[in-house]
């Protein structure tokens, strides 16, 4: 007998709406061989295996649609296309990623199945889809398979692919005002809506964000000196040149100090209350490491380190910082304190998506300086119960968003809009957040541009904050969503030429338009290639064109089948005909059923303020009807058609041919007056011209102008 394993075929990136979701995924084609005549239930000890190894398929649902669906499935018998499915959606979730959707299907070729699933990258599904295999085959085939290590490599893609955890968090508040999102790098360069009416995150920095505000922000001297001068309290402090220098401003301000870099971030480089020449001169060399500009030496403050987020000039969010000390126990050496009593916190790691980093005595610098200064190293046995000081400047963990005293908010926010920045992170030392300015130590720190969100919305006590959704207010006011009228149309020989008549039409209305269609890319009237540019990367191009402001783009079966479409959701879908089958068996779409299965995509995705233009003379195109969420305009080549008369009759819109007259019909076309349009001479395309006038109908083209195009033409 032959090994019972299974075989990837192929695997395509679908990076947009396609026929499984309206979000990315990867269709894997597999062929199962001869474990099609072993389903698991033929498996001996396969469910046991499989549960031992990723206990977490307990919470699949599949089928019965609750916890435990998909292993009484399994249980039962079921085939190994579909259970690869569910191991690869675990695999995510393991990693840290929640896709929840997948599927397999039958093709018309024994043992051979489409799976799919959702994956937020291609690097990311590939490693998931990979270790699934091995998996799966070490489950059938009672083999060693190494969890953990599969895991770290998948998480390592997550690291190297993947959004950071800000990003994201301010993509999810996007998701939620249905704002388009294109990711326009492998970092966390990410545009939100189309076009013209873009925005641009990358991470907390925003299209908003001015360079001079962040220039001011990174010269650390800079941003004092500004915010001293607009009254907002700061450390008294001045550049030092040199240990040496730095010793004599120290003396000269009044000790305790603290030395950090000019334009440092995250902490690095930073020396808290320093009161002997050898800490200062000590400091000033890690201050110097990590910095391009130079060293500042600053009065300390004494009280509780705060980060106070303020977007669009308004407070969004609160977190108090805390001094991380370990207890020693007369046994163990100081790292070991360290990766017993800190390094177990789940907030701390290597990667982003962690809030908190790992102590290690020897290579941090500012760690090493603090123990040192205590009389302690990376190898000091710390005595029963004594407490040493690790990290002074541990980053904010506990939220108080809802303590902070408005006297104090109404600081923060002066100091961001002092400094210019749409999105700032305030460091503000006080010693009582929930009280007036006045009578206690306080100063702003830093202000600093492009700021960790993390600390928000994942601390370590108190309340998450969602503040994701107020950067996406300050980006896109009241009901604006970042969107552009897209037109999308499909059929076969009828509507061949639509896309460069239409986007003259628009043109004409003073539209900036992309077209993407079989003949070329052109953009705001300039032809970028002759070369057929009905595909996903031409349409995706225009979307990222701040210069338009429309996209007309033609969609074919391939595009929909090999691609997925660049655009979430559309204005308008005209469509006229499924179009040819011919060359869609590469995608086992092999009858009529399937290929419409395949076009109703476009009318799927028509928003529920939108239109699609449909041909009520392609009886197979009548379902549509159903499936769009916006309004139907059905066109026809004859006046003659009960469909229309029906649609007519409660209320909806037409566009017929009558005596070599194009007419509108119903109550909103007497209400514009739209009054009939009489061709020049019968047309070789009538439906082509019918879907002409429906679309500028639909799109608001002036009558007496839409009139003027059509008989221009027809």
């Amino acid at each position: 007998m032959t090994q019972k394993r299974l075989v990837v075929l192929r695997t395509m990136w679908l990076d947009g709406p396609n026929i499984w979701t309206y979000r990315s995924c990867i269709e894997a084609l597999v062929d199962i061989q001869e474990l099609e005549q072993f389903p698991s239930n033929l498996l001996p000890g396969f469910y046991e295996r499989l549960t031992a190894l990723l206990p977490g398929l307990v919470d699949h649902r599949c089928g019965i649609g609750e916890p435990g669906g998909f292993l009484l499935r399994v249980r039962e018998g079921t085939y190994a296309a579909h259970m690869l499915e569910h191991i690869v959606i675990e695999l995510h979730t393991q990693a840290g990623l929640d896709v929840g959707f997948g599927k397999a299907r039958m093709t018309s070729k024994e043992g051979v199945y489409k799976m799919v699933f959702r994956t937020p990258d291609p690097m990311v599904g590939m490693a998931c889809l990979e270790a699934g295999v091995r998996l799966l085959h070490a489950a059938i085939e009672d083999t060693e398979f190494d969890l953990q290590a599969e895991l770290k490599i998948i998480k390592h893609h997550c690291d190297m692919h993947g959004l950071g955890p800000s990003t994201q968090h301010i993509l999810d508040a996007a998701y939620e005002r249905r704002i388009p999102i294109v990711r326009l790098n492998d970092g966390n360069l990410v545009q939100l809506g189309h076009s013209n009416q873009q925005q641009r995150i990358w991470t907390a920095e925003t299209s908003k964000t001015s360079a001079i505000a962040e220039g001011i922000a990174a010269d650390k001297d800079l941003c004092k000196e500004l915010l001293a001068q607009c009254g907002v309290p700061v450390p008294e402090g001045e550049m030092a040149k040199s240990p040496e220098h730095a010793w004599e401003i120290a003396k000269d301000i009044g000790l305790p100090v603290v030395v950090k870099p000019v334009d440092g971030n995250w902490g690095r480089g930073v020396s808290l209350e320093l009161s002997k020449e050898e800490d200062v001169k000590t400091a000033w060399p890690l201050a110097d490491k990590e910095s391009y500009t130079g060293v500042i030496v600053e009065k300390f403050i004494r009280g509780v380190e705060h980060r106070v987020l303020v977007v669009n000039y308004q407070v969004a969010a609160v977190s108090r910082g805390e001094l991380v000390y370990v207890i020693g126990d007369g046994i163990s050496t100081l790292q070991e304190l360290c990766n017993q009593q800190i390094n177990i916190d789940p907030r701390r790691g290597e990667s982003e998506i962690f809030p908190l980093r790992p102590v290690n005595v020897e290579k941090n610098p500012a760690v090493f300086l603090e123990v040192q200064r205590q009389g302690f190293n990376a190898s000091s046995i710390i005595e029963q119960g004594v407490k040493v000081l690790i990290e002074r400047n541990s980053n904010a963990s506990e939220d108080v968003t809802d303590l902070i005293h408005p006297e104090i908010a109404r600081l923060c926010s002066m100091a961001a809009r002092v400094v210019g920045l749409d999105v700032a992170g305030i460091d503000l030392v006080c010693e009582h957040i929930d009280q007036s300015p006045k009578g206690q130590s306080l100063a702003v720190v830093e202000v600093n541009a492009g700021p960790g969100l993390l600390m928000h919305i994942k601390p370590a006590k108190g309340k998450p904050r969602n503040v994701g959704k107020p950067i996406i207010e300050s980006l896109f006011p009241g009901d604006a969503n970042g969107r552009i009228p897209i037109i999308s149309y499909s059929g076969g020989l009828e509507i061949d030429g639509f896309g460069p008549e239409l986007t003259e039409i628009l043109e004409d209305q003073g539209h900036r338009v992309g077209l993407a269609c079989d003949q070329g890319l052109v953009m705001n009237g300039r032809v970028i290639t002759i070369t057929p540019s009905a595909n996903w990367q031409a349409g995706r191009n225009c979307l990222i064109n701040k210069n338009l402001d429309t996209l007309v783009m033609q969609v074919k079966a391939s595009t929909i089948l090999s691609e997925g479409l660049p655009f979430d959701r559309s204005s308008l879908a005209v469509i006229t005909s499924v179009g040819p089958i011919q060359g869609l068996d590469e995608w086992d779409i092999l009858t009529r059923e399937q290929h419409f299965n395949v076009m109703r995509t476009v009318v799927d995705l028509v928003l529920a303020s939108g239109h699609a233009v449909i041909n009520a003379d392609e009886v197979s195109l009548l379902p549509l009807k159903d499936l769009c969420d916006g309004k139907v305009i059905w066109i026809s080549s004859t006046a003659d058609n009960p469909v229309i008369d029906e649609h007519i009759q409660n209320g909806g819109m037409a566009v017929v041919c009558e005596s070599s007259t194009i007419r509108f019909l119903g109550t909103r076309a007497e209400a514009e007056s739209r009054t009939p349009i009489e061709l020049k001479q019968p047309t070789e395309n009538l439906i082509k011209a019918l879907a002409l006038a429906a679309t500028g109908w639909a799109m608001d083209v002036p009558h007496h102008l839409l009139r003027a195009d059509i008989r221009q033409r027809y």
